[in-house]
């Protein structure tokens, strides 16, 4: 009897601990940012030779204007490497000596996969490499942005992805989403002296670590940002976080595609969240500071999970004890508060604000993906974009 009591306040402990992580996370960043400053523009004076590589898997309709976008960055020391995987490139003419179009003999169906590709074909040594998804559009000073941090001598840079479109609730709560893992998983993470976590693309590192990382791997599926991200943390680099490097990307706009894509995502997070155990230990027993706040960051549920638990825990420590049900309404409203501080940091388009009261029918979809994500992998190894037969709400 003592054993199951345990089990269950044990239990409460480890979700409850999630809704006041991100407000004390807050709190060692403001103190750290007083403690130490502002950080410098740049040290070393470094121009990047950039390999910009956009991967396409089956779909093609976006390439010519993300290659657009990426023709005008302000900045000339790069090349665009365009992989498209399984595609019809017949139509695809960009009439630039700057991209390289590739077309893989044999379907590859895997990001890094794609990405050794490029590197395999470059048409020089690049010392740095971006990742773009095939949606993706570039802020015009992306690449000065990145050179920043790596003229501090970071060799890992995660920029901002910000809601390319916002035309129906489901986009707008998506962006709300991201808006909070921004601040708190870029901007609070690594101010308070860990990483940024990684999010697929936007993200930029040097060639040699990016091939250090993952050239000796083959990782399928989705996440392979979350063996990247942990083979760079376990090293003892520290990803930086750049909020003025953006990329535009697409949010999902429908039902079924948000239910597709969340499978994948929750996959990920079981496949991957045990990289966080080894993290988090290397980090204790070295007294590594980015290393023990990044572990905990990784053994964090996906954002629904945590909720719905701290709700069914308030509700039945209603029978059992009212003082802890108290408590975990307390820690919720710190969680909200802390959300909502997110927003406030951010630039935050009104239709997000007005989206949050249709929060409940996002948790519902990403419960359907929950039951989807055991087989996630095999219904598609990409985010499909306004397919016919989507809800928009």
């Amino acid at each position: 009897m003592h054993e199951l009591n345990f089990i269950w306040w044990f239990i409460q402990g480890l979700i409850g601990y999630n809704l006041i992580f991100p407000v004390l996370l807050l709190a060692i960043y403001k103190i750290r940012k007083k403690a130490i400053g502002s950080p410098k523009d740049g040290i070393e004076n470094i121009i990047p030779d950039y390999a910009i590589i956009v991967t396409a898997y089956e779909q093609t309709q976006q390439l010519p204007a993300v290659v657009q976008s990426l023709s005008a960055l302000n900045y000339s020391n790069y090349h665009i490497y365009v992989v498209a995987d399984k595609c019809d490139v017949s139509d695809l003419h960009f009439g630039s000596e700057k991209v390289l179009l590739l077309r893989p003999e044999t379907v590859l169906g895997s990001n890094t996969r794609s990405h050794f590709y490029a590197i395999r074909n470059f048409i020089r040594p690049h010392s740095h490499l971006t990742i773009i998804d095939s949606d993706n559009l570039t802020d015009p000073e992306y690449l000065n942005a990145l050179n920043i941090y790596f003229a501090q001598g970071f060799e890992a840079v995660q920029g901002v992805r910000e809601a390319k479109n916002l035309d129906s609730t489901y986009a707008c709560l998506d962006a709300a989403r991201d808006l909070y893992y921004h601040y708190y998983d870029g901007k609070v993470l690594f101010g308070a002296g860990s990483s940024a976590t990684l999010a697929g693309s936007g993200m930029a590192f040097t060639t040699r670590l990016y091939r250090e990382c993952l050239e000796h791997l083959d990782v399928t599926g989705a996440g392979f940002d979350k063996v990247l991200q942990e083979g760079i943390v376990s090293r003892k680099y520290r990803i930086a976080f750049a909020e003025n490097a953006i990329v535009y990307d697409e949010k999902t706009s429908g039902t079924d595609q948000l239910v597709n894509q969340r499978a994948r995502w929750i996959n990920t997070w079981f496949k991957y969240f045990s990289l966080g155990f080894k993290i988090f230990f290397k980090g204790i027993f070295t007294f590594d500071l980015n290393q023990t706040l990044f572990g905990l960051v990784l053994l964090r549920p996906p954002l629904f999970m945590f909720l719905l638990l701290s709700v069914l825990f308030m509700l039945a420590n209603l029978f059992i004890s009212i003082y802890v049900s108290i408590a975990w309404l307390v820690a919720l409203c710190i969680f909200t508060a802390g959300f909502y501080i997110s927003l406030a940091h951010s630039h935050t388009d009104p239709r997000i604000y007005q989206s949050l009261v249709n929060i409940p029918k996002f948790i519902f979809f990403q419960l359907s993906a929950l039951l989807k994500s055991r087989k996630a992998n095999q219904i598609s190894v990409a985010t499909r974009h306004g397919h016919p037969g989507q809800t928009k709400i």
